[in-house]
């Protein structure tokens, strides 16, 4: 059965599309057709700006901020009943596993927007201070005005909702444009919105490829950019809204690390690296792919590795078990196959997987692939390939280890591995990363997320990610 879709949700209804062009959606996993959904095209981003400018103007931007809350509640009680229809198609399309796509895309996200409905509903949007120069200033969080949300296809629903719940909740409205590899989740999500009952042109979707996401980027009626992505279409979208001094957070990638102290106990450090380094396949911009071991112990973390690797099921994500799912498309597949043959190349050590499953002759499927001995100049070590495929570099000691793992051109993520948490704590305050786990890796929905470097600048989650949203101003009373 396919699902197939006419409409585009705009300005609070569901619209012709101007063009007849369609996105399809494929099964990652069965290379079937799953359905499609129209593409949107200049005249209908054109439309859906002026319809959340429309809505700013007519008072979403100066409303209660409880009256937001109640909203941002709503969208999340409809985004709950359809929890297990949109993660379903989540996993379908992305090849993510089936329970991490109802935890993460469907009652983390849940769970994102209920957090800034409560955090809406505390804002006080004005602040009056004493002046040491005799009078009192009105200091006052404004929201920024109409923001375009651009977000990939490897967590739509989540990348999404990181935007739509501080953006609301700051009295903005937004122009979504989902990848157009991942569209029907996000029909999923509009029919949500639409049932929420937010106010006309609050949320507007228009889902497009890249030409479509640059003109909404230089669009003159959009005031802040949003965008999750990679680095190379991050600097491009900096370079524009540098231009045209517009305010944007950009959520970039990664190529973290993990690092094995000496006294780590190695069975948790397996159990960890599963959702750590190859959590949706390792299609996750935090993934931490380049294990560095330490030298007394690299033999033993090598061949322990190799053995977990090998034993991870492999399959449709669908099915009860699949730890691997298939990675997203045909060509992502073969970028990561190009990867592996680079690391045969240059010489490191394949232990593990480098091919395709057995038994698996349709869909886009890698084996979980292991390489030693890898110098972290290497491309394997300093490139991210978004793909099932983890680097062991071998370090002495523990200022090694950090050297090691800041010498990359990203700053997103990172673990470090101890059985002194102490220890592991001291270690991590010295990894250059936005975001750093002890023994594990979880994002914090009360916590800042984002990167330095090439990962990016701005932060997502936490109350820190409603600046992003607002703007201030300063009223003096003088007289």
């Amino acid at each position: 059965m396919s699902l197939d879709h006419e409409l585009l949700y705009i300005g609070g209804k569901w619209v012709k599309p101007s063009s007849s062009q369609r996105l399809k959606a494929v099964n990652a996993a069965t290379e079937e057709y799953l359905g499609s959904v129209p593409e949107a095209v200049e005249r209908d981003a054109d439309v859906a700006v002026a319809a959340a400018r429309g809505a700013l103007d007519a008072g979403w931007a100066t409303s209660d901020p409880q009256e937001r809350a109640a909203a941002l509640n709503r969208l999340a009680d409809s985004l709950e009943k359809r929890l297990d229809a949109f993660t379903r198609v989540v996993s379908q399309q992305v090849g993510m596993p089936y329970p991490m796509s109802k935890q993460f895309e469907g009652r983390f996200s849940v769970s994102v927007l209920r957090y800034y409905a409560q955090l809406a509903g505390t804002l006080e949007p004005e602040e009056r201070r004493p002046s040491p120069m005799g009078f009192d200033t009105l200091v006052r969080r404004e929201a920024v005005g109409v923001v375009a949300a651009i977000v990939p296809w490897n967590y739509p629903t989540v990348l999404a909702v990181s935007k739509i719940g501080p953006a609301l909740a700051a009295g903005c409205t937004i122009v979504l444009k989902p990848s157009p590899g991942a569209v029907l989740d996000s029909h999923i999500f509009a029919e949500a919105v639409e049932e929420a009952q937010l106010p006309p042109g609050v949320i507007n979707y228009t889902p497009g490829g890249r030409d479509l996401g640059a003109y909404l980027v230089s669009h003159p009626g959009v005031d802040k950019v949003a965008f999750t992505g990679s680095t190379a279409a991050g600097r491009q979208i900096a370079e524009v809204c540098g231009r045209l001094l517009r305010p944007v957070s950009l959520e970039l990638g990664g190529k973290s690390a993990a690092i094995i102290l000496d006294d780590a106990d190695l069975d948790t450090v397996l159990k960890g690296l599963t959702g750590v380094s190859l959590a949706n396949n390792s299609q996750t911009c935090v993934a931490c792919t380049r294990i560095l071991a330490p030298s007394s112990r690299y033999d033993e973390i090598v061949e322990a590795m190799a053995t977990w690797a090998s034993e991870l099921k492999v399959g449709d994500p669908l099915e009860r078990g699949t730890q691997i799912g298939p990675v997203f498309s045909e060509a992502q597949r073969d970028r990561i196959e190009g990867y592996i043959a680079k690391g045969r190349q240059e010489g490191a050590r394949l232990v593990a997987g480098g091919g395709r499953p057995a038994g698996l002759d349709r869909g886009w499927f890698v084996e979980p692939t292991v390489f030693a001995d890898v110098d972290n100049t290497s491309v394997i070590a300093r490139e991210e390939i978004f793909g099932p495929v983890l680097a062991v570099t071998r370090y002495d000691d523990d200022q090694d280890a950090l050297r090691i793992a800041n010498e990359s051109e990203y700053g997103l993520g990172g673990t470090v591995w101890s059985a002194d948490r102490q220890r592991a704590t001291d270690v991590a305050r010295r990894v250059v990363a936005g975001t750093v786990g002890v023994n594990g890796y979880a994002i914090d929905i009360n916590a800042p997320f984002g990167g330095v470097k090439a990962s990016g600048m701005g932060r997502e989650f936490g109350p820190e990610a409603l600046a992003g949203y607002q703007q201030l101003k300063s009223i003096f009373l003088i007289g």
